[in-house]
């Protein structure tokens, strides 16, 4: 397993305004696999990706990501453990507007303890004509395309993508899905978190959250679908 979590418990305040976004959540991940974290807004998804990695920090329980037990971890150890275990994939891309895309990619090359090259990654998601753009040059899923090559520039064994949909298009929103499921064709371990439930038709197991609570983990309703069978 590159992701173990055992009854982790998240708690925001203190006393009677206190909220609890994750409730002894239980959550097991091996290398390769394609998992879509399921569930409404407020449900605990955002929470528990930044858990898993590691910006933000458990109330209870322990969570151990490639070896690693950041719920006990020192702050060097977690600088550690972001910068060669977990890589991001957000919404909103949060690129560098001043930088071109392959500056962008090389910002995750420089972060990375193996990383990859950046040129040779932007080709590999079909933008190697367009290293020198800056990200208002691009449209949006080619954006995503360039922050995905920047996770994957780090050449971490995890990824973890937040709505990595939610900004852009059906056609271009499935050319991403694509992307990132070929990921974990490759070994890595990735995770995506979306309210859409036709995005969890695609994956290889889906957890559904509800209140912070894991209400179901489980391979889709219906079987696994291919990427080109999606339609929202």
């Amino acid at each position: 397993m590159v992701i173990e979590l055992k009854d982790v418990t998240k708690r925001y305040g203190t006393g009677p305004v206190s909220v609890t976004a994750l409730h002894d959540v239980e959550l097991f991940v091996d290398a390769g696999e394609f998992v879509v974290v399921l569930g409404p807004s407020g449900s605990g998804k955002t929470t528990l990706l930044n858990v898993i990695g590691a910006l933000d920090t458990p109330s209870g329980g322990t969570v151990r990501v490639n070896g690693v037990d950041i719920s006990a971890a020192s702050r060097r150890e977690l600088f550690d453990f972001r910068r060669t275990s977990v890589t991001f994939v957000f919404q909103a891309f949060n690129l560098f507007t001043g930088l071109t895309a392959q500056e962008n990619v090389q910002f995750g090359v420089d972060a990375g303890e193996s990383p990859l090259d950046a040129a040779d990654v932007l080709h590999s998601v079909g933008l190697g004509d367009k290293l020198d753009r800056f990200p208002h040059e691009l449209s949006g899923g080619e954006q995503q395309r360039v922050a995905i090559a920047r996770a994957l520039a780090t050449n971490n064994p995890i990824m973890l993508a937040d709505e990595p949909t939610g900004e852009l298009d059906f056609e271009t929103g499935v050319q991403i899905l694509g992307l990132l499921q070929e990921q974990a064709g490759n070994g890595r371990a990735v995770l995506v978190v979306t309210h859409n439930r036709e995005i969890s038709r695609i994956a290889d197991r889906v957890i559904e959250l509800s209140s912070g609570r894991v209400v179901s983990d489980g391979p889709p309703l219906g079987g696994k679908a291919d990427v080109a069978d999606l339609h929202w």
